[in-house]
């Protein structure tokens, strides 16, 4: 989004290329004030200083640690020829429009200046702490097999309905947001789905974004290093309401009484759709069948129970079709098209994904890393694990450490617990490998501590017998590692594969807890 801007003019005197969108930001933002004009008007903007180009507006968003307004000079010397701000700048030689809230006005323009995509699709956001990218594998699954073509955007990937790439965030900045929602509707995606997170609901990074669906699949501890508590955590899950479309659904997890608490917000004009595994709901299962295989279980929806199949194993991720089933109701779908769409999905990456190499026991590798994702994981595994149940896992560096202790104690349901490192950033490995093994320990259990991960995996793997079960979570689908100074190219299931295959063996060192 890069192009010419003026000042002080109404946008009807500008000259613009075909197809060029010019937003006068005193009529989109009717309170703000200016400083040195009357008004400004943007054809395009930028909040990285050094991805600043000629006549872009600058906009000024404070970092977690530090304030944005030192990379002004940048910006200006980059060819920004105005900033947007959230209050009034001494020293500037350009225009300055100040808003009350500059990351929400930032989200607004970016989304006005792509043509308001998501006016343009049937787009889904999708939020809870746990759940997120198999729902919306599953919502994308059902969409594809119903002949819809979809776009994704989450934890996984980004793919705008012709090309895929690897995300950055789960839910991307809003300018990029914007840029990928429009570049579906030009490669002529109908639907959207995305995985939306708290941080983004928090920053407003889906203000001007429209949704026919919203879901919520659970609320419990996760990034308090951030939101500081659960309350708050909570309320910025609830903002993905804010984003419905007047006539739009909400899907909430009956079974989570916080996700319960916000239908008191759906409006008259709107449809709340439940579903539960224990609760009454909307949507529920019943005769559910796990095995190593998948899953078995029938859907019921008001009078119609329909029988499916799924790969996916486990009761949480029975859950998550329901919660997906919920949101293509939401969208017209039949139940009929929704089970064969849910079949249809073979995996999804670093979600309870099976390595089988023809060992003989079952290695599952999955992406829960907080205490409740890691609970349901290994109690899902014990439905299908004939003998013992060893469990690989560790906590994220300078992120919320309150819950590593908690992890400790979801982890000593394995039977043989064996804490490593997971992505430690700046932070001493050892260190958080202690404070989970506390939790352990507070359990009466006693866990191998294995700082490397590689050789913690290994060392799992070396000890399974025939009937037992490997579960390594906590990084998934990741593909790198990151330490102190580095990232490190490192994917869990390679380990396992080049273990397997006799490709890669390393001694492993236990260290006493």
């Amino acid at each position: 989004m890069h192009g010419s801007y003026l000042t002080s003019m109404s946008s009807s005197s500008l000259s613009l290329s075909p197809g060029t969108i010019a937003i006068s930001l005193r009529s989109q933002f009717p309170s703000a004030s200016f400083v040195d004009c009357a008004d400004i008007c943007v054809t395009s903007l930028q909040a990285d200083s050094r991805r600043c180009q000629s006549g872009d507006l600058f906009v000024v968003i404070a970092g977690t640690n530090e304030s944005a307004e030192k990379y002004i000079p940048e910006a200006i010397r980059n060819g920004a020829k105005a900033v947007l701000t959230g209050r009034p700048l001494t020293g500037l030689e350009v225009p300055q429009c100040i808003v009350s809230d500059v990351r929400k006005a930032y989200a607004i323009l970016c989304s006005e200046l792509a043509d308001r995509p998501s006016r343009q699709l049937d787009a889904v956001g999708i939020t809870g702490t746990n759940g997120k990218t198999t729902v919306s594998w599953l919502v994308r699954s059902i969409l594809q097999s119903a002949g819809r073509k979809t776009g994704l955007s989450g934890t996984v990937e980004y793919h705008d309905g012709k090309t895929s790439r690897p995300s950055s965030l789960t839910t991307p900045d809003a300018l990029e947001l914007s840029e990928l929602l429009s570049a579906m509707v030009k490669n002529r995606v109908t639907h959207a789905v995305m995985e939306v997170s708290s941080h983004a609901l928090d920053q407003s990074r889906l203000a001007g974004t429209e949704l026919a669906v919203g879901a919520v699949t659970n609320v419990t501890q996760d990034h308090f290093d951030y939101h500081q508590n659960l309350k708050n955590y909570a309320a910025c899950k609830a903002r993905i309401i804010e984003h419905l479309k007047a006539d739009g659904t909400l899907v909430l997890n009956g079974d989570d009484p916080i996700c319960r608490s916000m239908a008191e917000a759906v409006q008259s004009t709107q449809t709340l759709l439940t579903y539960g595994l224990k609760s009454e709901a909307d949507l529920q299962a019943r005769a559910v069948r796990e095995s190593a295989a998948g899953t078995e279980f029938e859907i019921v929806f008001r009078e119609t129970a329909l029988p499916v199949k799924t790969t996916l194993i486990g009761q949480h991720n029975v859950s998550n079709c329901l919660a997906a089933t919920a949101v293509c109701l939401g969208l017209g779908l039949s139940l009929a098209e929704i089970v064969a769409g849910i079949t249809a999905l073979e995996n999804v990456p670093g979600r309870m994904e099976q390595v089988n190499c023809g060992q003989t026991y079952t290695v599952l590798i999955d992406y829960a890393h907080t205490d409740d994702a890691l609970r349901h994981a290994i109690r899902s595994a014990r439905q299908v694990c004939g003998q013992r149940l060893f469990c690989v896992f560790g906590a994220g560096g300078d992120r919320d450490s309150s819950k590593r202790s908690l992890l400790g104690v979801a982890g000593s349901e394995a039977d043989r617990v064996i804490i490593t490192s997971d992505n430690p950033r700046s932070e001493d490995p050892f260190q958080i490998m202690k404070a989970i093994a506390a939790g352990c320990q507070s359990q009466g259990v006693t866990p191998e501590l294995i700082e490397d991960r590689k050789a913690a995996i290994e060392f799992a793997l070396a000890e399974a017998g025939p009937g037992d079960l490997v579960l390594i979570a906590g990084k998934g689908h990741e593909c790198e590692q990151i330490l102190r100074d580095r990232k490190i190219p490192f994917r869990d299931r390679h380990v396992v594969e080049q273990y397997l295959t006799g490709q890669s063996i390393s001694d492993s060192q236990k260290v006493s807890a």
